[in-house]
């Protein structure tokens, strides 16, 4: 007969009836650790802390719309003419990107090619595992990298200057020399503008190169661009 005050020592064993043996031990390995302290996380309810948010801003932006709309008219122009086309017909700003590419490239290029490729690239891109820590474009295999990434660039570049391309050539030239150039930088120089460059992930350098492609040849199409799509400066008539 056992002792009730002095402690047994356990015994493992193996038992798959749960009815006859029902105590179970449970064991650590060395990469994991039992989560003893759990300490809740800041939560912001949907309604109505976040939702009272939403509405204030949509009554914020509803107002400066109305607001200038009422001191600024519409830039619209007389009533379409069947008989005579304005020179230069030009699509609505958020085209004007596409319609600056079409005075470079064959419609099949500008109008089909580069949008279908951007759009399956925005579709596709999400599900590759690709520096999904944010990490440095430079982090790992430096000069590989390195390699690849002027190769593309020269390569981009020698496209766009086969076809002519000047105004997306000079975007091209800048980000690309940045990226390369931030290459030679360290996350832990002192200097915060190389810190910063060098910490910089390969998303950050593909989405600033769109985006600064997007918003030079809508600038160009909106404010550049005359009679024919020839090359005007803003302050001629």
């Amino acid at each position: 007969m056992t002792d009730p005050t002095k402690p047994t020592k356990p015994e493992a064993e193996l038992q798959s009836d749960v009815r006859k043996n029902p105590r179970r031990i449970a064991f650590i390995t060395r990469r994991t650790s039992p989560h003893v302290q759990a300490q809740d996380d800041e939560r912001v309810m949907t309604y109505p802390t976040a939702l009272g948010r939403f509405v204030i801003a949509l009554e914020v932006a509803a107002l400066i719309l109305v607001w200038w709309s009422l001191i600024a008219n519409a830039p619209l122009e007389g009533i379409a003419d069947p008989m005579h086309t304005p020179n230069p017909a030009k699509a609505p700003w958020y085209f004007l990107g596409l319609q600056e590419l079409l005075h470079y490239f064959p419609p099949v290029v500008a109008g089909v090619l580069i949008p279908g490729l951007v759009v399956a690239a925005l579709i596709v891109i999400p599900y590759f595992n690709i520096n999904i820590e944010g990490e440095s474009v430079w982090a790992r295999q430096r000069g590989r990298r390195l390699a690849i990434a002027a190769s593309v660039v020269a390569a981009l570049s020698i496209f766009l200057l086969v076809y002519d391309v000047i105004v997306a050539l000079v975007p091209t030239l800048v980000l690309g020399g940045l990226m390369l150039l931030s290459g030679r930088f360290s996350p832990q120089s002192p200097k915060p503008l190389q810190r910063w460059l060098a910490s910089k992930p390969l998303s950050f350098w593909i989405m600033t190169w769109f985006l600064t492609e997007l918003i030079v040849l809508t600038t160009i199409g909106t404010f550049f661009r005359g009679p024919g799509w020839s090359w005007i400066w803003p302050w001629e008539s």
